[in-house]
């Protein structure tokens, strides 16, 4: 029997090895740091372990906000360890926000799907390639973590912390309907383009910021898909989470509320 090629058959690429990706696709890691002296290591460590078994094709850019702890001088030494072609700091002199954040870091990214993460170890690389699935599967313009669904949990936080964040989930579920179960969480898989539309159309500042992406995506008509995953709380320093956030989370609420 002729092949599909010399019968005039339209050429079908030769199928990827399970558990691996198109080669044409490349992921940026975000990962914005202040104070991660302890954890930087840990995380990377563990990030490139995850892509590496995966033979994904990967970049982490370190975005490092004048961490008076030598954070930046322990990014220095993981570009020399891993090469500067996985690993890119790109550090700011002084805390600007996430979102400025995120911004800053796009400009040097070269990879068509952007990861947003937290470096205090919260997130775990290993659901990264259960991201990438579950993108490929449903072509998502977002994946997002959720720590409410399926078998996805919080560990180690206070009876404080859970009720906060299932509070500010539960009250922006009522008031703007985003139709994802994890509006507050910091894990997620964006295809470039899509991260900056978004980034351009939010206008939060602090831990509100998450939140208005999902909206923000809803009203655009992009597509979110979800995976269950496990938060643990920071084994290294101190969480970036007071009253003030809180207080400005409440506010952006409101101003969405208003807005949408």
């Amino acid at each position: 029997m002729a092949s599909e090629e010399a019968s005039g058959s339209p050429h079908r690429s030769r199928r990827e090895p399970e558990g691996r990706v198109p080669r044409q696709d490349k992921y940026s890691v975000l990962l914005p740091t202040y104070n991660e002296r302890e954890n930087l290591p840990l995380i990377v460590w563990l990030l490139v372990k995850s892509f590496s078994e995966s033979g994904i094709s990967y970049e982490i850019i370190i975005i490092d906000d004048g961490s008076p702890d030598g954070t930046r001088d322990v990014a220095e030494q993981l570009e020399k360890i891993y090469g500067s072609d996985k690993i890119l700091l790109r550090p700011r002199e002084k805390k600007l926000g996430l979102g400025t954040a995120y911004i800053h870091g796009m400009k040097h990214a070269t990879g068509n799907y952007i990861i947003i993460m937290d470096a205090d170890l919260s997130h775990h690389p290993k659901f990264i390639p259960e991201f990438i699935r579950k993108q490929k599967e449903g072509n998502f313009d977002i994946v997002s973590g959720t720590r409410y669904k399926g078998n996805g949990g919080v560990y180690g936080w206070d009876l404080k912390r859970k009720i906060i964040s299932r509070g500010a989930n539960f009250i922006t579920q009522i008031l703007l309907r985003p139709g994802a179960s994890d509006l507050t969480g910091s894990f997620r898989l964006y295809r470039k383009e899509v991260l900056q539309k978004l980034i351009e159309k939010c206008v939060s500042k602090g831990y509100v910021f998450q939140m208005e992406m999902i909206v923000r995506a809803r009203q655009l008509n992009y597509t979110i898909g979800e995976v269950p995953i496990s938060f643990v709380d920071r084994v290294y320093g101190e969480s970036k989470l007071g009253g003030n956030e809180i207080v400005s989370f409440l506010k952006g609420l409101l101003t969405l509320f208003a807005t949408t």
